[in-house]
């Protein structure tokens, strides 16, 4: 599941209107469709703000932003599963290194 698709799931369950998210995030109703449609990222500090307006964990949005981001950059690249792996690697190590 990518962020947008958490976002309007989490909206939806919720029975609120885009344009009522959208007032909330101080976005445009437009934009928020297109974050929702995966079209346009949303900034990071809008997670906060959706976690406690949703009541839902800071940490999983913050998982699936990052995820968006980390996609976006490997998405056309033919070793981007090899240069996932290589990275999950190299985070473990830094990881163990503390």
């Amino acid at each position: 599941m990518t962020l947008g698709q958490k976002i309007k799931q989490l909206r939806e369950s919720k029975g609120m209107l885009q344009r009522k998210l959208a007032s909330i995030l101080e976005i445009g109703d437009g934009f928020l469709s297109k974050v929702e449609s995966d079209q346009k990222p949303l900034k990071r500090e809008h997670l906060k703000t959706i976690s406690e307006t949703f009541d839902y964990s800071y940490n999983e949005l913050e998982a699936l932003w990052i995820a968006t981001k980390v996609y976006d950059l490997v998405k056309d690249e033919d070793e981007g599963l090899n240069a996932l792996k290589v990275a999950e690697e190299q985070v473990k190590y830094h990881k163990n290194q503390k």
